[in-house]
Order: structure tokens, then sequence, then C-alpha cells
């Protein structure tokens, strides 16, 4: 059927558009219902059109009920939405623009002048920086916590505390903090806590069910879908993923007022890498516990922090939350950390790292190609860490590369930088 066809089906009674641009731009044709495969259909739009007045004022976008306009969801958003409240438990799900766009997005939502967030000292750094720089203009105060020590926690809670925030593990430090008990002091404080549910993925662990009987869990959890979700190192999205109805609309209507959309191919690549991300994410976790391991027997090596590891800061939190403790081997992320002795300085360090040849120096992790970065901790902290050995954090990504293709890179780099010391 061509756009001249007598045959082209068009509204009865409706004369046929006289020019062709218009009837190019008006053509009548749907294509039959019916049609399925393996993937959902990327629909994309701004505009979305109405069959009459009455639709328009009558739809409701808020409930995922219909269809209003393109920043407020569309058929592929609402599935990928879908896809994720049942991925992390929850079972109301926004899309946004990066993990720290669902970062700044709670925070704006549920914080105001004269109120106070709770940050964990081993924090994503950029969170930090969102509470140091634009929720402080805002009069919006933030106070830092020890991670480790939920009597901290608890002690740092004032009448004006609004928000709390966990990370399991912490960034880049790696420590796994007491989830649960910090969510029962939040509870029994009534204040709001999100968890950074990144590492987790939602594989890790039950964020709103941390007990695994249904008592207890987090208020919000937030996910960098760049990470595991997407698992190519090339799509950046977040996620604010809840249970409780009243606590998503807060959420969404600021959402929508501050604009916030993702586009609909990125949402396309997350679909069709969610299937298989349980299958890379255990392969991430099995390559980096063989090389933490491998790496701890280094003379140049001062301590692995790797949560699934004995003696990591908050192991035995990790054993309880993630199902070691019932026998199994458990849940991880593909990420570990190094203290490189202090008798070796930075410009070794670095050296380290630029002799690496499948390590590729770059942030982010979750993607197919391992990465590295070193770290300037004592810039990135509150307080010291008593906890660490003394010396410069080196934090690995582990990819989908051949362990012992890895291993044998390591080896050479630090033969390179440190000899056999």
């Amino acid at each position: 059927m061509n756009a001249s066809s007598p045959d082209t089906p068009r509204p009865e009674g409706a004369e046929p558009p006289h020019h062709l641009t218009t009837r190019l731009v008006h053509h009548a044709y749907q294509a039959p219902a019916g049609f399925m495969a393996p993937q959902p259909a990327v629909h994309k739009a701004s505009t979305v059109i109405f069959p009459n007045v009455a639709a328009m004022r009558a739809r409701e976008w808020k409930d995922k009920t219909s269809y209003t306009y393109g920043l407020h969801g569309t058929p592929t958003t609402y599935q990928l939405e879908e896809r994720l409240a049942t991925l992390e438990g929850g079972l109301q799900c926004l899309l946004v623009p990066s993990g720290l766009a669902a970062i700044a997005n709670v925070a704006l939502a549920l914080l105001r002048t004269g109120d106070e967030v709770l940050i964990p000292d081993n924090a994503y750094g950029p969170s930090k920086a969102l509470a140091e720089a634009e929720l402080l203009h805002y009069g919006i105060r933030h106070v830092i916590y020890d991670p480790l020590d939920p009597a901290d926690l608890a002690a740092r809670i004032t009448p004006a505390t609004r928000l709390v925030w966990l990370e399991a593990p912490g960034s880049v430090t790696m420590e796994f903090p007491d989830l649960a008990e910090q969510v029962r002091i939040c509870r029994a404080r009534g204040v709001t806590c999100a968890l950074d549910n990144t590492w987790g993925a939602g594989l890790a662990f039950a964020p709103f069910d941390l007990l695994g009987d249904g008592t207890l869990g987090v208020d919000v959890s937030v996910h960098a879908l760049t990470k595991y979700p997407s698992g190519g190192g090339d799509v950046l999205m977040g996620s604010i993923t809840t249970r409780d109805q009243g606590l998503h609309l807060r959420i969404k209507l600021a959402h929508m007022r501050l604009g916030l959309g993702v586009g609909a191919n990125d949402v396309e690549s997350v679909l069709r890498s969610l299937p298989s991300m349980a299958l890379r994410y255990r392969a991430h976790d099995r390559a980096a516990r063989d090389l933490a391991r491998w790496m701890a027997r280094q003379p140049a090596v001062a301590q692995v922090l790797h949560p699934a590891l004995q003696g990591s800061p908050g192991h035995e939190h990790w054993r309880a939350l993630c199902g070691a403790g019932e026998g199994g081997e458990g849940a991880a992320a593909g990420l570990f950390s190094v203290v490189i002795d202090a008798r070796h300085g930075q410009q070794a360090v670095d050296a380290f790292c630029d002799s690496l040849r499948y390590f590729k120096l770059g942030y982010s992790w979750g993607g197919p190609m391992s990465l590295v970065v070193p770290y300037d901790l004592p810039g990135m902290r509150t307080r010291s860490a008593g906890h660490l050995r003394p010396g410069t954090v080196v934090r690995f990504s582990i990819g989908l590369e051949a362990v012992e293709d890895l291993r044998a890179d390591l080896e050479q780099a630090l033969q390179s930088a440190f000899g056999g010391h």
C-alpha cells in the first residue's frame, strides 16, 4: 500500500489531503495489533496525541494509567520502570538521567530550608559535593556520620533531620555497614532513609526486605543504571524506587517540576541488558574475588578492601545481609580496592596504574572493560579512617576479560612499579 492508494484507510467521510506533504504527515495507515518480539518496542515522543478534548482533560500521568507528554512517560519507559521496581522489590520507580540525578531528585523532593540531611563519611563523592554546595545554598544543613558506628548515626539525628543517606558498601574504601541496624535507628526516630543501592543492584540483597520477613527495609533505593543494568559503559541513567505511594508521589512531583527525562534509545539499551544482568553480576563477582585474594598476597599491598573477604571492614555485616551467613558464597559486585603500602610513594603508585595494559584508567564500573583509579583518600574523608592501613588507595573495577589475563597484567605492573617489594 502506498501513500496515494485508494485503499488507504481514513476517517469516515473524510477526503484525502490534496498535497503529498500533508498526506505524509497525516497518513492514516495503522500497523495491525498483535506484534510481539523478545524486546519491547521503542516509543519516542515529546508530543502525545489525544483523540479528543475530553481525553486530553481526563488523562492522568501520575499513576501510569495513560499518557500525556513524553517527559511523563511512554510505553517504553513504563516497561523499564516496572521491571526495575520488580528487581529491587519496590512498587514504584522513576527514571532519571543519572545516578547523581536520582540522589538530587530525592534530596530536592524531601528537604526544605532549615532541614538537615545525614550522609556517611564514605558516601559517593558527588553526593557529598551536592550537599556541600547546592543544598547549602538552599539553607539545608548536612552532617557527616561514621558508617561503621550505628551509635554515631543515632547521636547525630536531631529534630531537624529529615533524610539519612545509606551506602552499602561505602564508596572506594568498601566498608560494609550494619545496614539493618541503621534502618532500625531511622525507623525509631521517624526519619526517612534512602540507600544508594548501585553496588547491590537489587541482586546482592533486597533493600526493602533486609531481614527476609518483610518487616524491615529502606524507604528509598536509588540506583545508577549506568553500572550493571546497562552493562556496556555507554549509558547514563538512574532510578528511584519506593514502596510507599505518598513518598513516591512527592518524589515524582519534584521529578516533573525539575523536568527530568531520559532518552528512549538509552531505555532500550537498559531493557536489552536487564535479562543478562544476574549472569554478568555473578561473573564480575567471581573474577573480583579471585583477583582480590591474589592481590592480598602481593608484597606491595598492605590491605585489600572487599566486603566478601575476611578482615575487610564490615565483612560480618556483608555475610549476614548478602547470604553468605547461611553457608553459601553470597553475592558481591565486581569492585575492590587495595591500599598500596605507604613505603611506596604516589609517584610509584601512579606508575603502577600507568603500567597496566588491560585495566584502563577511567571512572564508573559495571561494564565489560576492567578499570583502575588511584585515589587521594584524605581529601575525600572528613575523619581519619583508623581501620585502613597507611598507604594509597587504588580501586579496581573488574570487567569481563579472562581472569588469567587480568592477573598477568597486575603482576607485570606490580613488578614494573615496585619490583619485589
